[in-house]
């Protein structure tokens, strides 16, 4: 038995409200449970409950154990001085307040039905991967998509805090934002960190003013990850450590010191000197590259604007000194797609909302010409009958198992308690 069960309870009125008495054997009706917000202090706020023949307004608080009032240190919390009611499941000590009056207690599972119960166990027991995996599919279709809706604006609203962090450390420049958020991702999992760092240790001015010139972009982003600290016979190599050198006195940077890039267990395609060049070819096709950005529509017109590809260099190259066959180092589709939704989609909504404007539908639109994502979790999901057909259904689902069923909030689950209505 879990206190949010009891949430659950209370909430949706999930017992027998019509002869509820206290511990006391005093009546009570429920004229309203209160506002469930989940913050700090009593769980519901603003009930309105008639004790006897008192009316009483206030909070009210519930546990698995009255003695769980002692547990927690309410007694020592002024916030806790109006609860009205005491609702429990086990009745196991009396709770006072200041003034030494006994707060009324309601018992819960004297009015619970067995149903109800069962029910709960039901969705509650362990299963291989998650609670509901043999009723998921069950779920009504319109709480299903509304449910799915609502997933997508958390883990958009999640995003966005990076972002707003970001934000604040580049005093509100949005250019500056986006190239740390293109470098992360550019980085993928395993250098994204080292990648954000290079971008945060280079002013965006300066981006901006060698925009112009790629080899100079190459040389500030190589020289910060640190693959210019070696000597090698390489020209190239040499001339953008040349330059490096130059710019760091031109524009008085440091040298600093990342976590170091990785190439160990990539495919060569994704080793940092590739995505990094590609990086600068971006920013050398493109000044003004987010205002661009936030207009983009549709899934083609992001092809067009990251159609970028490694300098001449790189095409016969995957690491200095080492020449490889010779092959165009573009951005294929699908790492464009993962820049959609880890980059493109996530600023665009946060830059409306702190512009004061909504664009959740055409996100949605948009993000339903993605492709879906193939990873485990989708995987197990498609196992289970739930088989979304774009990237919009797949990044829902990866909401609802990180944040919902890993946590095992069933309760806090719109499939959950749809599951545990119906069942």
């Amino acid at each position: 038995m879990k206190e949010d069960f009891l949430h659950y309870l209370w909430r949706f009125k999930k017992f027998e409200t019509l002869n509820l008495r206290t511990t006391q054997e005093e009546q009570i009706t429920i004229i309203k449970t209160g506002d469930y917000l989940g913050l700090a202090g009593p769980d519901f706020f603003n009930a309105q409950i008639i004790i006897g023949d008192q009316k009483w307004a206030g909070n009210v608080e519930i546990h698995l154990k009255s003695s769980d009032w002692y547990l927690h240190g309410h007694e020592k919390d002024v916030a806790y001085e109006n609860v009205i009611l005491h609702v429990v499941w086990e009745n196991d000590t009396a709770i006072f307040r200041e003034n030494n009056t006994e707060i009324p207690v309601l018992v819960l599972k004297d009015y619970v039905s067995s149903d109800t119960l069962s029910n709960y166990n039901s969705l509650a027991s362990p299963k291989s991967w998650i609670f509901c995996e043999k009723q998921i599919v069950q779920t009504d279709e319109f709480v299903f998509k509304n449910w799915l809706e609502r997933l997508f604006f958390e883990r958009l609203e999640r995003k966005s805090k990076f972002i707003y962090d970001l934000l604040q450390e580049t005093n509100s420049d949005w250019e500056a934002v986006l190239f740390c958020l293109l470098a992360k991702n550019f980085g993928l999992n395993t250098n994204g960190n080292s990648f954000l760092q290079i971008a945060k240790s280079i002013p965006f001015s300066i981006i901006r003013k060698e925009s112009f010139e790629a080899e100079n972009l190459e040389a500030l982003l190589f020289g910060n990850a640190g693959l210019l600290n070696t000597d090698k016979e390489d020209v190239y190599f040499k001339d953008l450590k040349i330059r490096y050198f130059y710019l760091l006195h031109k524009y008085q940077l440091e040298k600093i010191i990342v976590e170091p890039v990785q190439f160990f267990k990539h495919r060569p395609d994704n080793f940092p000197t590739i995505r990094l060049s590609q990086l600068a070819g971006l920013y050398k096709k493109h000044q003004n590259l987010f205002s661009k950005i936030i207009a983009l529509k549709s899934v083609k017109e992001v092809y067009q604007i990251l159609s970028v590809t490694a300098s001449e260099y790189w095409q016969n190259h995957y690491q200095f000194d080492k020449e490889s066959a010779k092959k165009a180092k573009t951005l294929s589709k699908s790492f464009i797609d993962l820049v959609i939704l880890n980059t493109i989609i996530p600023i665009q909504f946060a830059y409306a909302e702190r512009m004061g404007e909504s664009n959740f539908e055409d996100l949605i639109s948009f993000m339903n010409e993605v492709p879906p994502e193939k990873n485990s979790i989708i995987d197990k999901f498609e196992s289970f009958g739930i088989i979304p057909d774009n990237a919009f259904g797949t990044q829902t689902l990866i909401q609802l198992k990180n944040e919902y069923c890993n946590q095992k909030a069933c309760l806090k689950c719109a499939i959950g308690m749809e599951l545990l209505k119906n069942n």
